[in-house]
């Protein structure tokens, strides 16, 4: 397993490699339906796996903030790339609510274990003598095809049906290539498929503490941030990231073409939606480094992030619009963006009502009303 040495003032640079890379093989990932070995091995080597792992493990133990502008780097150059990226990092800031010695397990060779997570409890578990027996399909796991681990969240009857994740190492599960979404077609958002594998207890842990932000066998603040809080910025910054990258190239499309007013309006107009998008995902970030977990702020996160994707999708919906047919052309990055764009915000993680982002900050914009 390569073991990489980057610390957190390292991340900038190491994203610029990787977006570099996978700028070169974007469209090639796109027509594959994955990415390529050679961006898996950069990704690898990037440090945006340990970016969240504990210092002890050789992890960074890094912020936030760091992670959100690594990410907005590489998914300008490749969004499906980012998305990865984005979902790799989360994962293992999802796993370290494991115990000590699943930590062991994961990190003890190494900071830099790729893992991708199942997050909707669609399997289910039974309690047995030192561990579980887990079973059952979960669908739009992204970045499988590479992960050396998962992170799986089943029902346990035995414990009132309370989910739990589950983590499991490549070769103990089974991937069934579902995935044939019009964008992010790269992501290897597959199927994954367990058949009564037996998990040790120390692989396992409650959702609840995820939820809540409660970890039992880590003090580091990183490990201790409620899912309200980040969850779905995890799933709006690659989006913006592409975003930026669809501006970059509706701007190559037009350029030396004679611009009409409109086409000028429409064009500043989506900057404004960019940049708008990207400052509320960098404010989110903002809140949850400094820990200001107050209700009306964890939901103005909510919100941020659902807002952040509506403005990307329509900020490249557009530039679409402002370059015309060229832009549409199957050998140019602008449609590639657009549905990969149009694809991510279409993430149940964005929707407003199924996460209740309006509900959450409507009530405490109304509680906090003299």
């Amino acid at each position: 397993m390569t073991v990489a040495t980057l610390s957190a003032r390292e991340l900038p640079a190491a994203a610029d490699r990787l977006a570099g890379l996978a700028a070169e093989h974007a469209a090639a990932a796109d027509t594959a339906g994955r990415l390529s070995p050679e961006v898996v091995t950069a990704l690898r080597a990037s440090g945006f796996a340990r970016h969240f792992v504990a210092a002890r493990w050789g992890g960074t133990e890094g912020t936030v903030a760091d992670l959100v502008q690594g990410v907005l780097r590489v998914s300008a150059s490749c969004a499906a790339t980012g998305w990865c990226v984005a979902l790799l990092a989360a994962s293992s800031r999802y796993a370290a609510h494991l115990p000590e010695q699943g930590h062991e397990k994961l990190w003890g060779s190494g900071a830099d274990a790729l893992i991708a997570t199942g997050l909707v409890p669609t399997g289910t578990a039974g309690r047995t003598e030192n561990g579980y027996r887990l079973s059952g399909r979960w669908h739009y796991v992204s970045g499988i095809d590479f992960a050396d681990w998962v992170l799986l969240c089943a029902n346990v009857p035995e414990e009132d049906a309370r989910p739990r994740f589950f983590a499991l190492p490549r070769g103990t599960f089974g991937v069934v290539q579902s995935w044939d979404c019009v964008g992010m077609r790269a992501t290897g958002s597959h199927t994954v498929v367990v058949d009564d594998v037996f998990v040790p207890a120390h692989l396992s842990f409650a959702r609840s503490e995820m939820e809540s932000g409660t970890n039992s066998w880590s003090r580091l603040p990183v490990h201790n941030i409620p899912f309200q809080a980040i969850g779905a910025t995890t799933f709006a910054v690659p989006a913006v990231g592409a975003a930026e990258g669809a501006l970059a190239a509706a701007v190559r499309v037009l350029k030396g073409k004679r611009i009409t007013e409109a086409v000028q309006i429409d064009l500043v107009r989506a900057t404004a939606r960019i940049d708008s998008a990207r400052h509320l995902v960098e404010q989110n970030a903002s809140v949850i480094d400094d820990r200001a977990f107050q209700p009306n702020l964890l939901a103005r996160n909510q919100r941020n992030a659902s807002f952040a994707g509506e403005q990307a999708a329509e900020a490249v919906a557009a530039l679409v619009r402002v370059a015309g047919t060229a832009g549409l052309s199957d050998s140019g990055d602008l449609q590639r963006f657009w549905r990969d764009v149009t694809t991510a915000t279409s993430h149940v993680a964005l929707r407003y009502d199924i996460t209740r982002a309006a509900a959450n900050y409507s009530t405490a914009l109304i509680e906090q009303a003299i």
